[in-house]
């Protein structure tokens, strides 16, 4: 692509074109940033500087024109300046505060990291989680499980366990939390937990279990979406849940849940008994254990909002 500076010289070199060369500078001499900024430096300019940076000029006026249209831009988000370089006039580029307010929300997306959750989970705030009194203790809870592990991030912190009917607000807690994380720097994994189970049990033919498990296991802060709702095996709980809350327990790392059952319901209507209907109590009491001792338990009330 061509550049300002190689089109003005041209323009120069031609007869034809050396009187629109001429009117192109003066119009930028004429721009009033450019002369405010001449004048404030006219110590600091020798006496051909201005001439010798007639392109640079050029470029500056016309980029902040495009700018200004939001169109053309040669770096779109940013917008030309002025400086002094070698007492020479150049043009650089800073980012406009709309450009480093989306930059700074593309970050925080990308610290987390969510697996088959919905893409506006990402959206969620504290701020914009609608308060009634089903849901105080929820959020409230929320709020400080995120003020404490921002006080001592290496310490260990007991997370939320979620539960409740469908639609009162439960994931859409867990992506509040993770925003807010982000906001801070610290990121988090989302998982619907559910979808995860049933690319795990893939995995198995595709020997890609290990890397699977050991991906989701060592992550900072983990969280759990709709546990429960998965279709329950005796692999799916103690091999992949179990290693998975095994690991979280030994290491300390934060771990939360949502889901439409309590614990006890978790425990007796969904881990005890196999995909054989074989009664597994034993084991069913130690997935418990583990999440038992990873978090506390919170109901969560309300109308179901999906319907709204």
């Amino acid at each position: 692509m061509e550049s300002i500076g190689d089109y003005l010289n041209k323009m120069m070199s031609s007869s034809e074109t050396r009187g629109k060369y001429e009117e192109l500078i003066n119009q930028a001499l004429q721009d009033e940033e450019v002369v405010t900024f001449i004048q404030n430096h006219k110590k600091e300019l020798t006496t051909n500087a201005v001439e010798r940076s007639a392109a640079n000029l050029y470029e500056f006026v016309l980029e902040k024109e495009k700018a200004r249209k939001g169109q053309g831009q040669l770096m779109p988000g940013y917008i030309p300046k002025l400086i002094l370089n070698n007492k020479r006039i150049e043009v650089t580029y800073v980012a406009t505060d709309e450009h480093l307010e989306k930059r700074k929300q593309e970050d925080l997306k990308r610290r987390i990291h969510s697996v088959y959750m919905p893409k506006d989970i990402k959206e969620a705030t504290f701020d914009q989680f609608e308060m009634t009194h089903g849901r105080r203790e929820a959020l409230d809870q929320s709020i400080q499980f995120v003020e404490d592990y921002i006080k001592n991030p290496d310490g260990f912190h007991k997370g939320l366990y979620l539960h409740g009917a469908f639609g009162v607000g439960k994931t859409y807690l867990l992506g509040a939390i993770a925003h807010e994380l982000s906001t801070f720097g610290y990121p988090s994994t989302l998982v619907h937990y559910p979808t995860f189970a049933t690319e795990m049990r893939s995995s198995v033919g595709q020997q890609t279990t290990g890397e699977k498990l050991d991906s989701y296991k060592g992550t900072p802060i983990l969280m759990l979406d709709d546990i429960g709702a998965e279709y329950a095996t005796s692999w799916i709980r103690d091999d992949v849940l179990g290693v998975i809350l095994q690991y979280r327990m030994q290491n300390e790392l934060p771990t939360l849940f949502s889901s439409n059952f309590t614990m006890d319901r978790l425990e007796n209507e969904h881990f005890r008994f196999n995909q054989h209907n074989d009664d597994e109590q034993l084991k069913a009491k130690r997935i418990m254990e583990r999440i038992r001792f990873l978090t506390d338990e919170i109901e969560v009330t309300g109308k179901n909002r999906r319907n709204d």
